[in-house]
């Protein structure tokens, strides 16, 4: 995820990705090729020795199994999107009241999204459509499900100082 982050900016080589992870070429370039035979990086350029990786799409939707391993790596992409989230309202100059608090009713909320959308996002592995598109898709359907919190949304404003 990190790589994939990384290249959301431009183009990197194997060395580039290496110094910002802070991870020896060897590793970064194991990953590279999983995330190439995934589909999701592409050889964009060669200069000298050097190959430019860079992302196939600007947005991934990524469809996660059921086991154990697919739930650890969906619970840390939630914690992370929590995080930088919260980082976005604070550099706003959003304060939150009880941060912990706020955190817990977020992730409740998007799994319960989550969870009640998969009729519909299961059915669109296959599709392609641009980000405008899939913005307007998961605003739609936070909005379907939105009425079944609308308490967890009370909560959330009175901790939101805006």
């Amino acid at each position: 995820m990190k790589i994939l982050e990384l290249l959301r900016d431009h183009p990197m080589s194997v060395s580039e990705l290496a110094e910002r992870l802070g991870k020896d070429k060897s590793t970064v370039y194991r990953h590279i090729k999983a995330l190439e035979k995934a589909g999701l990086v592409e050889v964009v350029e060669r200069i000298g020795n050097e190959t430019l990786y860079g992302r196939v799409a600007y947005i991934f939707l990524i469809a996660v199994g059921s086991d154990k391993e697919s739930e650890e790596f969906r619970e840390a992409y939630l914690a992370e999107g929590i995080a930088k989230l919260v980082e976005v309202l604070e550099r706003a100059g959003v304060k939150i009241k009880d941060r912990k608090r706020f955190e817990d009713i977020v992730k409740k909320v998007f799994e319960g999204i989550e969870d009640e959308s998969q009729k519909i996002l299961s059915r669109l592995t296959n599709s392609s459509f641009d980000e405008v598109t899939l913005v307007h898709l998961l605003n739609l359907l936070t909005f379907l499900h939105s009425h079944k919190y609308l308490k967890e949304s009370k909560e959330l404003s009175e901790l939101l100082d805006i």
